[in-house]
């Protein structure tokens, strides 16, 4: 298989979409919701490629912004949230229940071409007291009628990766706000169109990161803004997860999709549970940015050899050729000089670990397990209980939340309460498409970077330089 030119990873029509990415961006029939995002992105339809302004030397060229920031835009305020789940598998029908949790948000219309499951959804809802949602199970395609609704104010999106780009563009277009589950878009050009279309449409897109609310992350968040660290220096995150078993059971993931991508990309496929938490340490996009990466790949052999030991003859998987790098590590840097390590490894036996550390010149964080040395704390040169912290610098959201429902230790559960209290009161969200655009960039570029040797690329400043202005972000105020 050609590596120069990953293929086009699907059939559907949200893949042939993704081909206006960058180019005129065409309005899709909004109802009275929508009307005011669909008047505010018409004037990408003149246009037929991307303008672009050049940067210093060395720097990539940007399009040219075509409608304001998004950074510390609010959502506009409302009693109720009408939230529309489109991808009802594992994830999306784990989401619903915590939606359901929060009696301010109703699950208005659900998504899934698979009828069984948007059964399943269904039945929750009604089984918690609610209205009974409006049900699309019509085709891939059928997100975008949902999407053309005038009684939702949130799309969610838990699909396969390859059709997140196409369904948050059509969320944006019929003036509905987006979140996406990790990654957002899977190439450079999907990321900068959905730059511009939050813009233009004034809705906001975001990276549904659940592990920027983890317990850990948030407190050390709030430490090193108190400066407990010192000057930041270096961090790391990963995404360290054997999922071999998961990649090739016939029932956990609806078809091949998500092993699939591994015959496709070299790099790091899902580098957003690793680098978001970091990202918010050192305030990227908020003072600071990060402006390069450089990645490395081992020799892709653990799917090949697990297939061997537990696959039979005659399986579709025989007829796959795996690329994907068993681990990726990548160096990204910052506009401050600073350091962050990414790893990502599914395919190979190895401990769950997101690595989350962070160094600086007072001291250093390191989880899996969770341990910490600072001075003037401490002077033994030994490793330090964390949880020592906990009184002082949780996060207010975990001490109002201390035993959350949901999964993953309760971190779905803080990000969704927080993202709807945001929609709710008319806050400014805690993360935004630039976000999303930059903790995702690392798909597309260490792939490039691994099959240049691991030559750094640049990584675009997805804000235009909006990131030398310090604005807030996860580190939030309880509201009134």
């Amino acid at each position: 298989m050609n590596e120069q030119t990953p293929p086009t990873p699907s059939r559907r029509k949200v893949l042939r979409t993704t081909a206006a990415a960058g180019a005129g961006i065409g309005i899709t029939a909004a109802g009275a919701q929508g009307a005011a995002a669909s008047s505010a992105a018409s004037a990408a339809s003149a246009t037929s490629a991307p303008t672009t302004t050049t940067g210093p030397p060395g720097t990539a060229a940007e399009p040219r912004r075509l409608g304001a920031t998004m950074a510390g835009v609010p959502f506009e305020s409302r009693s109720t949230v009408r939230v529309a789940v489109v991808g009802l598998g594992n994830r999306g029908n784990a989401m619903i229940g915590l939606y359901l949790a929060l009696p301010w948000v109703r699950v208005v219309a659900v998504c899934d071409p698979v009828r069984e499951k948007a059964e399943r959804a269904t039945a929750q809802v009604v089984a918690a007291g609610r209205p009974a949602p409006a049900v699309y199970t019509n085709g891939e395609e059928d997100y975008e009628n949902l999407c053309a609704r005038t009684d939702v104010d949130f799309v969610h999106v838990a699909t396969p990766w390859d059709s997140h780009y196409a369904i948050a563009r059509a969320a944006m277009l019929n003036g509905k706000h987006v979140g996406v589950e990790c990654p957002v878009a899977m190439r450079l050009d999907e990321l900068w169109s959905l730059v511009d279309l939050s813009e233009q449409t004034r809705r906001h897109c975001m990276q549904l990161e659940n592990c920027c609310y983890g317990r850990n992350e948030m407190r050390v968040l709030r430490m090193a803004h108190a400066g407990k660290f010192g000057d930041l220096l270096h961090g790391a995150g990963a995404y360290n997860h054997d999922l071999r078993a998961l990649m090739f059971s016939p029932t956990y993931y609806e078809g091949p999709w998500r092993r699939r991508w591994h015959t496709r990309l070299r790099g790091d496929l899902y580098p957003n549970h690793g680098f978001g938490p970091v990202a918010n340490y050192m305030d990227v996009n908020r003072g600071d940015r990060v402006v390069s990466i450089s990645s490395f790949g081992t020799p892709a052999l653990g799917l090949a050899e697990y297939r061997a030991e537990h696959m039979p003859p005659g399986d579709p998987s025989w007829k796959e050729t795996y690329i994907e790098s068993d681990r990726t590590i990548s160096l990204v840097q910052t506009a401050k000089g600073r350091v962050i390590r990414l790893e990502h490894d599914v395919s190979t036996p190895h401990p769950y670990s997101r690595i989350n550390s962070l160094g600086g010149t007072r001291g250093v964080f390191e989880d899996y397990p969770a341990r910490v040395y600072l001075e003037p704390d401490h002077k033994d040169d030994q490793w330090h209980d964390f949880a020592a912290y906990a009184d002082e610098f949780d996060h207010w959201l975990w001490k109002e939340h201390a035993n959350p429902p949901g999964g993953h230790g309760g971190m779905d559960y803080i990000m969704v309460y927080r993202l709807m209290q945001c929609v709710r009161l008319g806050l400014v969200p805690d993360f935004d498409v630039y976000d999303a655009a930059t903790w995702t960039a690392p798909v597309p570029l260490s792939h490039e970077s691994i099959k240049a040797k691991g030559a750094p690329q640049e990584i675009p400043d997805f804000t235009r330089g909006e990131w030398r202005k310090a604005r807030s972000g996860m580190d939030s105020v309880k509201p009134a």
